[in-house]
C-alpha cells in the first residue's frame, strides 16, 4: 500500500549511489534511476543532485522521507488494529537473524509458540544481520533478531523498534594447556600478542571482535578468517590462533578452553529484536516478542544456574 518508490529513495539516501542501492534491492541501475525520476514527477519537485560520483538529497527530499516513514508505520499499526479484529492468533510468523541467536532463542520461542498458539506457524531464516534489517523493511520478514554495529540503524531510527533482549558476554577461547588457559580469567590485552582467528569481514561478529582488542589497546594479529564456529575451534585446538567466542555459543568437544574475560568493559554482544514501526501490536508480532523474552529470561537463569 506504501509507494515502493520511497523505500528505494530510502535505501539510495543510506547508500549514496545508485549503483549501491540497486545492490542492496536487487534491482538494476537503470530500476533505481527511472523510479526515482517517476517519483520525482509525481511529486512536482527535485529529490536529487549530482555530487561527483554521488548523489545528494535535496531538502525536499528529506521531507519525503520523514513523511514516508510516518506512513509506513501508520500503515503497520493499521495491520495491527485489523488483524486483533479476529478471532485468536493464528497465521505464520516470520523471524529472521544470525545463527547463535536463532539457536539460543528463536528456536525455543518457536517452540513455545508451537504450544501456547497451535494456530501459528514459525518460519525462521537464518541471515546476518543487515539483511535481517533490509529484510524487514521489503516485508519478507516480522521480527529479526540482529546485533548492533558500526552499519546498523541506531535505535532511534523511526523505521524500526528495537528492543533488547539477552547480553551475551564474550570469552577468549585458547588452547588446551596454553598459557592464557586459567580459571581466574584473564585481561584481553593479555592476547595482544597471540596469533587471532576471526570469522570473515562481512560476519557480525568481525566488528565485536576489533571493536573489543581496540579498547583493550592494541590491534589483532589476523592470521586465519573463517565462517563456522566448529571450524573456530578446530583451528584454535590446533594451536593456530585464539579468538574471542560468544557465551551463548556452544562448542564441539575439541581440546580448547573458554577463559572469562576481566577488566572493564567486558566484551559482549547485546541482541535487539526488531519490528518495524508500528507492528509490535500486531498479535502475531506481539506473540513473538513475548515469546523471545520468555526465551531470553529462560537462558539467563540458566546461565546463572550453571
Amino acid at each position: 500500500m506504501i509507494d515502493h518508490r520511497l523505500h528505494v529513495l530510502r535505501a539510495l539516501a543510506e547508500h549514496g549511489t545508485v549503483t549501491a542501492t540497486a545492490g542492496a534491492l536487487h534491482l538494476t541501475p537503470s530500476a533505481v534511476s527511472q523510479q526515482l525520476r517517476l517519483l520525482a514527477r509525481d511529486l512536482g519537485v527535485e529529490l536529487l543532485r549530482p555530487e561527483g560520483r554521488r548523489v545528494r538529497l535535496t531538502p525536499a527530499a528529506h521531507v519525503v522521507l520523514r513523511h514516508a516513514d510516518a506512513l509506513r508505520a501508520q500503515w503497520e499499526a493499521a495491520r495491527a488494529e485489523l488483524a486483533m479484529q479476529g478471532s485468536g492468533i493464528r497465521g505464520t510468523l516470520r523471524l529472521c537473524g544470525v545463527s547463535s541467536a536463532l539457536a539460543a532463542l528463536g528456536a525455543p520461542a518457536a517452540a513455545r509458540l508451537r504450544e501456547t498458539d497451535p494456530l501459528v506457524e514459525s518460519l525462521l531464516v537464518e541471515e546476518e544481520s543487515a539483511e535481517c534489517y533490509r529484510m524487514l523493511l521489503a516485508d519478507e520478514t516480522d521480527v529479526a533478531l540482529v546485533l548492533p554495529g558500526p552499519d546498523a540503524p541506531p535505535v532511534t531510527d523511526a523505521r524500526f523498534e528495537q528492543t533488547p533482549l539477552l547480553t551475551d558476554l564474550q570469552d577468549l577461547l585458547v588452547p588446551e594447556g596454553h598459557q592464557l588457559a586459567r580459571p581466574g580469567g584473564v585481561e584481553l590485552a593479555e592476547a595482544a600478542g597471540q596469533p587471532w582467528i576471526v570469522k570473515k569481514a562481512n560476519n557480525d561478529t568481525y566488528p565485536l571482535v576489533m571493536a573489543a582488542c581496540t579498547a583493550a589497546g592494541f590491534t589483532p594479529r589476523i592470521t586465519h578468517q573463517v565462517k563456522e564456529w566448529y571450524a573456530v575451534s578446530s583451528l584454535v585446538s590446533e594451536g593456530f590462533g585464539v579468538c574471542l567466542v560468544p557465551r551463548i555459543v556452544p562448542l564441539p568437544r575439541h581440546p580448547v578452553v573458554r577463559v572469562p574475560l576481566r577488566g572493564t568493559p567486558v566484551p559482549a554482544r547485546r541482541f535487539l529484536a526488531a519490528v518495524r514501526r508500528g507492528s509490535a501490536e500486531h498479535p502475531l508480532v506481539a506473540a513473538g516478542l513475548h515469546a523471545l523474552r520468555e526465551a531470553a529470561t529462560a537462558h539467563t537463569a540458566a546461565a546463572a544456574a550453571s
